[in-house]
């Protein structure tokens, strides 16, 4: 590829990341979400209660002050009366310490609260996404997935872990002011808040701008992580092709977008703080002016006045922490609206209300009259009907397309046929809980997947039932045994992710030991053996001769060497199966396998 080329390419029409469009969210209200978002706050309300119960007496701590300093400047600073001011400014200081006190204990019951319900939103996001079929994988980038499960999550924790809690407690606290200072002196108090409406129809309108943002920031967010996602996963790919500077210039152009957005909620919040503070600074000054009067005209006293002055500081100052916490909220409840658009995702393979009891070995499958398209009448499937028998070994081969691997996804239900039947003694496996019937089964693909952790640890895969003799037992068998050894922790040798620290053929075989291990009752390979050299693909065949006589086994293979001692051999032809039969038997026939065959050995 030129430099040329690369240069002309725009970023909004590269093929990395072209895709990642982020699906567009209802208008959910915010009473709708919290109804939801209460269910998991739900089983720590007695935690949440008492944070309430505190609430009045930070609240009282603190609306105190104003009235001590009124009864000092009254009854001893003006008279000039010094004796027992001293007794007054240690009463300040203990409502100081007692405000200081119940926040303390506020706070802490409120994150324990919030962490704990923040625990049970990410276990049941987890637990959701794990249920998913592999079709919404295919439709959603994994770095939208993580941003879901990630960032949004973690949006939610000033909400959940203190911002509700405390905003309450703001609007208690405006609540008390506000009957304290009408009490005092009405008529000042009903001047003071004139500024009121007009400040709660601006906030009304930052609050409409700020939830846009917010939600446009969520978006951003996650189209850059699925962008990283996929530079990171491909970056091979894109050093090999030298595309690292089209690689950059898309995550310019994506991080922009990002940054602006954030600039943009930056700006409403800026506003809405400056329009708080303003129209606070300019109500104090009115107050002053209006209340200067009265205290030469002796209507008021200036204990009363200063009183006034500082409820009307610490009137604006709950309004200034609601802005800025409602800025916070409108951050989670987007967050929110993702988190419930995953989990209300209903891609599921559907788990039945009354599974029947997975049927006993020996397993007889039968593919009655079987059609399925992943888009409307696209068929990849078309009428397949044929019987694997117990024990029986299976090879299907056909060109790349024809269907084979999408066959073995729908024996493993990971996606359900769209018309006819799969049967297991007769039973359809769509009424078998989909845990309990995958439980049959081994899988070894051809791209084996590692996870960090020791060999021991991705042979038994968490299984309690495979101690460690079972481990090397099965290593053993697949000739893996040696190669394990030769590190020095032996099976507590450490894989990287993905098995980056070992080679393909290394951990194939690995995967093989995996599949023994487990002792399926039916054992599939698709294309096991495709990236493994001769040498390790001589270690694996011996070892399929064993393995394939101990159960019902189906193999998908191009490489037609690997197959010739199967029971049966069926032939796939864009979604059909125009042949079946023994080696010698398919052969003899002279149609489409032995047309594949002639082609295969006539390349080698």
């Amino acid at each position: 590829m030129s430099d040329q080329k690369n240069k002309q390419a725009s970023p909004k029409q590269s093929a990395i990341g072209s895709g990642f469009k982020e699906q567009a969210l209802g208008q959910t209200s915010d009473w709708t979400l919290m109804k939801r978002l209460w269910r998991f706050m739900a089983p720590y309300k007695w935690i949440f209660l008492g944070c309430l119960l505190l609430l009045p007496a930070a609240t009282a701590m603190e609306l105190l002050q104003p009235e001590i300093l009124q009864w000092a400047i009254d009854d001893y600073l003006v008279p000039g009366k010094l004796e027992g001011l001293g007794w007054v400014a240690l009463v300040f200081v203990l409502t100081l310490v007692g405000r200081v006190m119940f926040q303390l204990m506020q706070f802490y019951l409120m994150q324990k609260a919030g962490q704990r319900a923040l625990f049970d939103v990410r276990k049941e996001v987890f637990e959701h996404v794990q249920t998913l079929s592999m079709r919404y994988f295919h439709q959603n980038p994994i770095g939208r997935l993580m941003t879901r499960m990630t960032t949004d999550v973690e949006s939610l924790q000033e909400a959940l872990s203190s911002g509700m809690v405390t905003m309450l407690g703001d609007i208690f606290t405006l609540g008390a002011i506000v009957v304290i200072l009408l009490l005092k002196d009405w008529k000042l108090a009903l001047i003071s808040f004139t500024v009121v409406p007009p400040l709660l129809l601006l906030t009304m309108l930052f609050r409409t701008l700020l939830r846009r943002a917010f939600r446009d920031v969520r978006t951003k967010i996650a189209r850059l992580n699925a962008h990283l996602q996929e530079s990171v996963t491909g970056m091979p790919i894109i050093q090999l092709s030298v595309r690292e500077h089209v690689s950059q210039r898309e995550y310019v152009h994506i991080n922009e977008d990002y940054r602006r957005a954030n600039i943009r909620s930056i700006r409403y919040d800026a506003m809405l703080y400056a329009v708080v503070e303003a129209v606070g600074s300019v109500t104090v000054g009115a107050i002053i002016w209006y209340g200067s009067g009265q205290v030469l005209q002796d209507a008021v006293t200036l204990g009363v006045l200063v009183a006034f002055i500082q409820y009307m500081q610490k009137f604006f100052v709950p309004i200034r922490e609601l802005a800025q916490k409602y800025n916070v909220f409108q951050s989670a409840m987007a967050s929110a609206e993702r988190i419930f658009q995953l989990l209300d995702s209903r891609d599921q393979i559907p788990v039945p209300a009354q599974p029947v009891p997975m049927p006993s070995a020996p397993l007889k499958i039968e593919f009655d009259g079987v059609w399925f398209a992943y888009n409307d009448e696209e068929w990849i499937l078309k009428d397949l009907s044929f019987v694997i028998e117990p024990y029986e070994k299976v090879a299907i081969v056909g060109h790349t397309g024809a269907g084979k691997s999408t066959l073995m996804n729908l024996l493993l239900r990971m996606h359900d046929v769209t018309k006819g039947s799969i049967r297991v003694n007769g039973v359809d496996i769509r009424q078998i809980d989909p845990v309990r019937w995958r439980e049959a089964f081994a899988v070894v693909l051809q791209d084996s997947f590692l996870f960090r952790g020791s060999i021991r640890q991705n042979i038994a895969l968490g299984n309690e039932a495979i101690d460690p003799q079972r481990v090397e037992d099965a290593a053993r068998m697949v000739k893996a045994h040696e190669l394990i050894t030769r590190y020095g922790a032996g099976y507590d040798h450490v894989v990287s992710e993905r098995g980056s620290n070992l080679s393909a053929g290394e951990r194939q075989l690995l995967s093989f030991a995996r599949a023994v291990a487990h002792h399926p009752q039916v054992l599939l390979l698709d294309e096991a053996t495709a990236n493994v050299d001769t040498h390790t693909e001589a270690l694996i065949q011996s070892a399929l001769d064993v393995m394939l006589e101990q159960q019902t086994s189906v193999v998908i293979a191009h490489r037609l060497s690997t197959i010739r001692r199967a029971d049966r051999i069926m032939v796939m032809h864009h979604g059909e199966l125009i042949e079946q039969g023994p080696h010698e038997q398919l052969l003899a026939q002279r149609g489409h396998y032995h047309t594949l065959y002639e082609l295969q050995y006539s390349a080698g």
